[in-house]
């Protein structure tokens, strides 16, 4: 393959995964309005496009894997596949993540414990996602290390979230309500806290995408560990 022809395939598979990455973070946005809203049409569209952004991720694993064993990249062309590779499925597995959302939305009927703000903790991993993909896009270290810097802080969200969750289903006493369904009550509540529990999942895989694209840019794994 001439040299300019391998350039553009390196490119191609920047632009394919930055799309990919795009579609993820709208399916994650869908996810979290059809939750909110409790949109079963809506979640049902984020369940059914589950299919593609597998499709997807399957393509760039041939994409990366011919592009190796073809051209035998080596050190900042390797680095570039390699991290490609690995951050595609932190995508697809967001995308799984997404259709988990959309799921718990087809399920719910009622709000439980709705000062639990499940748009902000949401609000914030979206963005973690979209500064990551810039930080790939751009090649952008700074940008890298500042995902890193605000897991932290989601995960105190959503500690602090499950923590309220318990702590007043402890000291509450819901279930002397009248005409309460103490086990919808209980599936509700259990709805809640693996919806927080896949939140804070996609902050995690927002950091593995930095930790990828900082040691493609500059050979350093502070990150990976």
């Amino acid at each position: 393959m001439p040299r300019q022809e391998y350039q553009n395939s390196l490119e191609s598979l920047r632009d394919d995964v930055l799309y990919m990455s795009e579609l993820v973070a709208e399916r994650l946005r869908m996810g979290l309005d059809a939750l909110e809203q409790k949109d079963g049409e809506l979640a049902q569209q984020v369940i059914e496009g589950d299919g593609e952004i597998n499709r997807m991720y399957l393509e760039l694993e041939q994409e990366c894997i011919n592009l190796i064993a073809l051209q035998q990249p080596v050190a900042s062309d390797l680095r570039f596949i390699a991290a490609s590779f690995k951050l595609t499925t932190d995508l697809e597995r967001i995308g799984d993540l997404a259709t988990n959302l959309a799921g718990y939305a087809t399920e719910a009927d009622r709000d439980v414990f709705p000062e639990v703000d499940i748009q902000q903790i949401g609000d914030e991993t979206l963005d973690m996602l979209e500064t990551a993909m810039r930080a790939y896009a751009q090649e952008d270290a700074d940008l890298c290390r500042s995902v890193a810097d605000r897991d932290d802080e989601v995960d105190a969200m959503c500690e602090a979230a499950s923590e309220m969750v318990v702590r007043d289903l402890i000291e509450a006493d819901p279930f002397g309500e009248e005409d309460l369904d103490a086990e919808a009550y209980m599936t509700d509540i259990s709805r809640l806290l693996l919806t927080i529990r896949d939140l804070e999942r996609v902050g995690d895989h927002a950091v593995n995408i930095a930790a990828r694209s900082l040691y493609m840019t500059e050979d350093d794994d502070e990150l990976l560990y």
